[in-house]
């Protein structure tokens, strides 16, 4: 009997690591545009979180970081010569194009790929669909590179499906699995695959940063990986945690097995949504909610410490889950206190842990 498993991919930090500030609507990014970084630090801090998931007994990949400065994006900008020159050149006439050829941003793996395991699929294959990421110049930079690696990765075509990114259409605009959560009860068993948006095709953007993720690139995502139409949901994120900095669904809500972590808003219309999962989950499990009320926690406060920006992790020895969450969340007062009095509520998060990811937060 095949024996199916939760794989961790993380990130890895190359030298060109830098904070440009270059994402409108992530508030982190921007209040540390133009400080000086440092890439070995932030790729030590990675390494050592990518150890402790082993020491816990989890299995973990590395996706290593993609080709910077990115030659392609600086000829197509119309810059020529050696690649010296050209850097040269565009700091000279145009320090954003330069910030963007530099850009380290796919660290931020959870923006890869939409994944789909194959006990969800119709042809029973794992599908996977780079992201677009359509809707900021310096991540539409990454879709080919991104593509090439994963196709390293996951070679065999009797198991896995490596599909073309969305056109960069902004109908089409895909963040990837930052806005899509996959819950179930045992990850080799069908589950239900959730997509959230925050746009409808043809509407116009009303919200105060963009809404990245539209409707009809999790549509199309979820019919061309063959997804049962009656296991998927299609939910709303909220225009107050767009407004408030959310600029991926990653930030206000975090799920894994039967658990639903989130924000008291970060979705639309809550009640209905929690009553589409748990409709799409009937006769395959019971889901679990953990929802973090904005009177313990403000939006704000989510945002900027990153608690839903974590890892729910299932760990060999805990019934229950494992938290790993960055040190932000751990010094900002109020994730701080709601941590704690998560642990002791015996629900299904048992622990958390925090680690040092400065530099990658930083880096937004």
């Amino acid at each position: 009997m095949a024996t199916a498993y939760e794989v961790n991919f993380d990130g890895m930090i190359g030298p060109s690591h830098n904070y440009s500030g270059l994402s409108l609507g992530n508030l982190a990014s921007a209040s540390n545009a133009g400080e000086v970084s440092r890439p070995r630090d932030a790729a030590l801090q990675g390494l050592e979180k990518m150890r402790l998931t082993l020491r816990m007994g989890l299995t973990q990949a590395v996706i290593p970081p993609l080709p910077r400065p990115c030659e392609k994006f600086i000829q197509q900008a119309g810059f020529a010569g050696k690649v010296e020159e050209q850097l040269i050149q565009l700091k000279n006439k145009d320090p954003e194009l330069l910030s963007i050829a530099w850009s380290a941003s796919s660290m931020w793996t959870a923006n890869a790929a939409t994944v789909s395991p194959s006990c969800d699929t119709e042809d029973r294959r794992v599908h996977i669909t780079p992201a677009n990421l359509s809707t900021m110049k310096h991540r539409a930079i990454e879709p080919d590179d991104t593509t090439k690696i994963l196709k390293q990765i996951f070679t065999s075509d009797d198991y896995f499906v490596i599909h073309d990114a969305l056109s960069s259409h902004p109908a089409y605009s895909d963040e990837g699995a930052a806005n899509h959560v996959r819950l179930c009860s045992h990850h080799g068993k069908q589950g239900v695959e959730v997509f959230v948006y925050g746009r409808d095709t043809n509407e116009a953007n009303n919200t105060k940063f963009p809404a990245r993720q539209s409707l009809l690139a999790s549509v199309s995502i979820a019919e061309s990986h063959t997804l049962n139409s009656d296991r998927t949901v299609y939910a709303r994120q909220s225009k107050r945690a767009i407004d408030a900095g959310a600029f991926h669904n990653d930030v206000v809500c975090v799920g894994n097995l039967d658990t639903l972590f989130f924000h008291e808003h970060a979705f639309e219309d809550t009640e209905a949504v929690i009553r589409r999962i748990e409709n799409a989950s009937e006769g395959l499990f019971k889901m679990r909610t953990v929802m973090v009320p904005e009177s313990e926690v403000p939006i704000k406060d989510a945002v900027s410490s990153y608690l839903f920006n974590s890892q729910l992790l299932q760990v060999p020895h805990l019934a229950g889950f494992v938290l790993l969450a960055p040190k932000e969340t751990q010094e900002t007062p109020s994730t701080s206190a709601y941590c704690k009095k998560l642990v002791s509520s015996k629900g299904p998060i048992e622990e958390v842990k925090f680690v040092d990811l400065r530099q990658s937060m930083k880096n937004g």
